[in-house]
């Protein structure tokens, strides 16, 4: 089964990560958006059955970022700026200081750091992740209020929260393969790798009392590891930032690629 990589739109290659569900479809509105501005490349997580990817358990975590580098493989490009989201953005990381000849710029998304680590109420779920998906499920109403800040209102806010629990039940995360991800960052260990990025950074986050998720300061850690990164601040969202206002999001992140883009065909020019 060939990789399956979803291809949309035209210009600046921009490729994105999905989080730890490993679903792209739950970043939908941001794709379509990004995919009016750019040429936005996506995927779900090598683990997963529609991936078309391959998981090899001796290299865990190193799998997902491998597939960063077989879907600009399959779509014949040399290089593309990198976002990773939530989950995703380790995966991001993890590339850049890997492939830096292949990441014209990192965008990372609300992203868990590299001294992330499953806290207590994460670790609940891991102890019997399929038995308490119905604790999980109903535990993701506390993300309802930076849905309703997103949309200005509780009625828009249910319209949003619905379309959102729509895309999640319709294509299902696995809870075992969720739990195995989480796991899997526990066991890395990234030396000072990440110190050696150098690529143009953009690091988004969501309001620090919105993002129920991955705490602000958590993904602001990337500042503090590379202190050339340019941070930025998506108003009215928390840790879904990029699908409740997908506009804003596209609006904050492809002038950044594009900026990257254009100053390194200047440099080779020159």
């Amino acid at each position: 089964m060939p990789l399956n990589v979803i291809d949309r739109g035209n210009g600046t290659p921009i490729v994105v990560i999905p989080g730890v569900q490993g679903r792209w479809e739950w970043m939908l509105p941001a794709v379509d958006a990004l995919a009016k501005r750019c040429r936005v490349l996506t995927f779900s997580l090598a683990d997963e059955p529609t991936s078309g990817g391959t998981f090899d358990e001796r290299q865990g975590f190193w799998n997902y970022v491998n597939q960063v580098r077989e879907v600009l493989d399959t779509v014949g490009l040399p290089r593309a700026a990198i976002c990773g989201v939530s989950y995703g953005g380790l995966i991001a990381a993890a590339f850049a200081a890997r492939h830096p000849d292949r990441t014209s710029c990192l965008l990372l998304v609300s992203a868990v750091a590299p001294s992330w680590k499953p806290d207590t109420r994460l670790k609940f779920y891991l102890r019997a992740p399929r038995l308490l998906t119905p604790v999980f499920m109903v535990s993701a109403l506390r993300l309802y209020k930076e849905i309703a800040a997103a949309n200005q209102g509780a009625i828009p806010g249910v319209r949003a929260g619905t379309a959102h629990a729509w895309r999640a039940l319709t294509h299902m995360f696995s809870p075992s393969r969720m739990a195995r991800r989480a796991r899997l960052v526990e066991s890395i260990d990234f030396g000072g790798d990440l110190l050696r990025v150098i690529a143009p950074t953009l690091v988004v986050t969501g309001e620090a009392g919105l993002d129920r998720v991955v705490p602000v300061a958590t993904t602001l850690q990337y500042a503090q590891i590379w202190p050339h990164a340019r941070v930025a601040t998506l108003a009215r969202t928390g840790h879904l930032g990029l699908t409740t206002r997908p506009t804003e999001f596209a609006s904050l992140v492809v002038p950044f690629a594009e900026d990257a883009d254009l100053t390194r065909t200047r440099r080779q020019v020159v």
